[in-house]
């Protein structure tokens, strides 16, 4: 998809402030750092519309990117941050829970996993919420290039055997360096978004 009109339309902590024009929307989870601004960055063709760090626990707001008017790309705050305190771990898991649960427009759940490591307990338990609400999930590899070609094969077996995927169940590896996933992560968007 050719993106040519994309902005950061609101950044939000609470229901009062999500967008209202009732555009279709994909959310963006994962652990901390496991590159939700990068990727997005890349489906959009920019190089810093969403901003990345090398820092985990960055993304603090729930952000919606309205791109082309037709859609919003909306990237939640990563989870499994270690060195966030208690209070503000419960305080972005409820900001999530209270996107997640009930928005009419939320159409699919990308699920971004580090291709290079086992799904953890949070992911699980992430996989595991999606699920209950029935949400549609497309699960996204990142981090592709940072593995040999030809073992990404491997990994993603590890990812599918831990999440007790079905095997016809699509993994889109990918990498906000080489672009590989790019075109296919848009057709799984574009498929629950029209």
């Amino acid at each position: 998809m050719t993106v040519n009109n994309v902005t950061l339309e609101a950044t939000v902590v609470a229901k009062s402030g999500f967008p209202t024009k009732g555009l279709p929307e994909v959310a963006l989870c994962g652990r901390s750092n496991v590159g939700k601004s990068s990727l997005i960055n890349t489906l959009v063709s920019r190089k810093s519309l969403a901003r990345t760090s090398q820092s985990p626990g960055k993304t603090r707001t729930i952000n919606f990117y309205n791109v082309e008017d037709a859609l919003y790309l909306v990237d939640l705050p990563g989870y499994g941050y270690a060195k966030a305190s208690k209070t503000e771990s419960q305080k972005w898991g409820a900001m999530i829970e209270g996107y997640l649960k009930g928005r009419g427009e939320l159409r699919a759940i990308a699920l971004l996993l580090d291709i290079r490591h086992k799904p953890n307990a949070n992911d699980l338990m992430m996989y595991d919420f999606i699920k209950h609400y029935g949400y549609k999930m497309l699960t996204v590899a990142t981090k592709a290039d940072k593995i040999a070609r030809g073992k990404v094969l491997t990994h993603l077996k590890v990812i599918r055997d831990t999440l007790q995927l079905h095997a016809d169940a699509p993994i889109i590896p990918f990498s906000s360096e080489t672009k590989t996933g790019r075109d296919e992560l848009w057709c799984a968007i574009r498929e629950e978004t029209t």
